[in-house]
């Protein structure tokens, strides 16, 4: 039962990202639009329309949720296999899934205060970018 949800959960993820069944919802929005004067807008006209995306909407949270969870433990996987193959890497960063949100915050806060330590103050990103220009101009 699980393979057979995960195969499909990936397949309607995949489709339903795509341009057909965007095409297909315009299109089912179109037809609904446009029958609403023959039904003279009545209740159930409305409660077509509601009933069908909330249906949708509903079913597409699991699958889309299974989707997102598949690839970011596939994502995290790759990640500890970088660090663990990376010499000089902490191999303690493996478990951060594991931390709670209090430990993973105090964890930012020792990298943002690394970074100001090792960049005066500035972004790390941002002196990482500067360098690297920098760096390319000189060897130019």
């Amino acid at each position: 039962m699980k393979e057979w949800f995960r195969k499909f959960s990936g397949k309607m993820a995949q489709w339903s990202g795509s341009v057909y069944a965007f095409v297909l919802a315009v299109l089912l929005i179109v037809t609904w639009a446009s029958a609403g004067p023959y039904y003279h807008w009545s209740d159930s006209h409305s409660l077509f329309i509601n009933t069908t995306t909330t249906i949708i909407t509903f079913l597409m949270v699991f699958l889309i949720q299974n989707t997102q969870n598949r690839d970011a433990k596939a994502l995290h996987l790759k990640l500890d296999e970088l660090i663990k193959a990376t010499r000089g890497a902490r191999n303690r960063m493996l478990d951060l899934d594991k931390l709670s949100d209090e430990q993973l915050k105090e964890l930012e806060e020792d990298y943002k205060r690394i970074c100001e330590r090792d960049h005066g103050g500035d972004t790390g990103a941002l002196k990482a970018i500067r360098d690297e220009r920098e760096e390319r101009s000189a060897a130019d």
